[in-house]
């Protein structure tokens, strides 16, 4: 049985674990390559941060690249680009502080996923965390 005082992650892990989620994972990449040159093992808590880090930045860049190129392809189509256009601009307007709908839920997000792992607790989204989680524990 592990005793729990030794379970809580340090501060600099905490502290790496949101930096991580606010660099689109780079700082977390340095700390995972940073750990393998001096062949010291991270903790559960480091891993799982780092990795869904990781893990949620390349979706997002892949998933703009697949929308852009679904942008191109509808702009062809003249019906559908007017219909697409109409239903996009919307969540595109600035509204607050200059910033759209998206940016607005982006962000929250991501100071939700720091905020969590600067607490030192396990953020959770469904599908992706559960991905995390049989991968690294």
């Amino acid at each position: 049985m592990s005793n729990p005082r030794y379970d809580k992650p340090y501060m600099i892990e905490r502290i790496v674990s949101a930096l991580s989620y606010l660099s689109a994972g780079m700082i977390g990449f340095i700390w995972l390559i940073l750990g393998v040159l001096t062949k010291s093992g991270l903790r559960p808590f480091m891993k799982y941060h780092i990795f869904q880090s990781i893990f949620l930045s390349m979706g997002y860049f892949l998933l703009l690249i697949i929308l852009e190129q679904l942008s191109i392809v509808i702009n062809f189509v003249p019906f559908v680009r007017n219909i697409f256009s109409m239903l996009t601009f919307p969540l595109m307007i600035p509204i607050i502080f200059g910033l759209s709908i998206i940016q607005i839920l982006i962000y929250t997000l991501l100071f939700y996923l720091a905020l969590t792992s600067l607490m030192g607790r396990y953020s959770y989204l469904p599908w992706i965390s559960e991905i995390i989680n049989k991968n690294v524990r």
